[in-house]
């Protein structure tokens, strides 16, 4: 049976620069079957679920659903639902986390100020940081581990007298493996098996609805800190949530940071290649300006959009990424059952180091 995976596995399709763009996540558990359309084709009122995706709409806020592996009956119970709101922006990362019974309420909350990373706009003690926000070794990651291990509690966020109450996530990094079937027959057949495996070996892993890149399941976000993998494989994950762990990031399958589009998913990627820096929290992108591709053009060539992307590091240092869109790689289909078509893909073209 040939997938859109298998196609683009074969192909060697590039993955970096592929993931779906949210600077912030808020991420709802609903247990039950999911439709290809989830937010509106699930147990979930589609009301709300219309609603929320509405109110999300550029606001940097990504709205999607939750549930953990295993067999998913199918029953209406009003259930306490584990609900995350994340942002991913280096060095003001932060996870919050509440229970409630009833999703509705969450279209109190203010998704403009949320995807600014305005953590103190959640009800609850929630304006400082998550522990996990650290980019040092030895810092907020393990910190958050140990306050796990040492009895540590992020329940405390039931809903009381109809109102919510945030706690940040003091627990693992958080590992959401794209399993919707429904979405695209691949994320089922590929990604329901990982999250099962990793589950199984203690990870704290949900399913999730749809991250985008049906063609490279099986898919995943990492949080805190955004960073999205394709083609995984139960070992590549563990050593990826092993590295958050340690503040930093592995760039093996690595689709890139969902804090920016993908112009500046494949500059930050090309640049920790050049540097070999893991940290994180280490590398930001300033600026991003698209470019007229003039000399593509005098040759006949496609003229697909063209980036300058500037990277800064921390330490001052900065890079200029010439960042070019190109559609010529083989024919592939973008999901099962799509017709064959050149994949768009993000090319660097160049990285020059900029005067300090």
């Amino acid at each position: 049976m040939s997938t859109c995976a298998t196609a683009s596995r074969e192909s060697a399709e590039p993955m970096a620069g592929t993931a779906a763009t949210a600077r912030t996540w808020l991420l709802i558990e609903q247990t039950g079957p999911w439709g290809a359309q989830a937010l509106t084709s699930s147990h979930l009122d589609s009301r709300v679920g219309r609603t929320l995706e509405s109110a999300a709409e550029g606001t940097g806020v990504r709205v999607a659903l939750i549930r953990r592996p295993g067999r998913h009956a199918d029953c209406h119970a009003s259930l306490h639902r584990r609900v995350y709101v994340a942002h991913t922006a280096p060095g003001r990362s932060w996870i919050r986390t509440t229970t409630l019974t009833d999703p509705a309420a969450l279209l109190e909350l203010d998704f403009a100020a949320l995807g600014a990373g305005e953590a103190g706009t959640l009800d609850g003690p929630t304006d400082t940081p998550t522990d996990m926000s650290a980019d040092i070794p030895g810092g907020g990651a393990s910190q958050a581990l140990e306050t796990r291990r040492s009895g540590g509690d992020e329940s405390g966020g039931d809903e009381a007298a109809g109102q919510m109450s945030w706690r940040p996530h003091g627990g693992e990094p958080l590992v959401f493996v794209c399993t919707n079937g429904r979405r695209d027959r691949c994320c089922a057949l590929l990604g329901r098996p990982l999250a099962a495996e990793l589950a199984a070996d203690g990870a704290d892993t949900w399913e999730v609805t749809h991250i985008g890149g049906h063609r490279f399941s099986p898919t995943l976000l990492l949080l805190p800190y955004g960073y999205a993998y394709g083609r995984a494989s139960a070992h590549l994950v563990k050593e990826a949530v092993e590295a958050v762990r340690d503040g930093r990031v592995s760039l093996d399958h690595c689709r890139g940071r969902s804090t920016w589009g993908r112009p500046a998913q494949a500059a930050d990627l090309a640049v920790r290649e050049l540097t070999r820096e893991e940290r994180a929290d280490a590398l930001d992108v300033v600026r991003v300006e698209q470019v007229e591709r003039v000399e593509a053009a005098s040759r006949g060539e496609g003229t697909g959009p063209s980036w300058n992307v500037t990277v800064a590091h921390g330490d001052g240092r900065t890079w200029q990424v010439a960042v070019e869109q190109r559609s010529d790689g083989a024919p592939t289909p973008a999901s099962c059952g799509a017709p064959l078509g050149p994949p768009a893909r993000m090319a660097v073209a160049g990285i020059t180091a900029l005067a300090a």
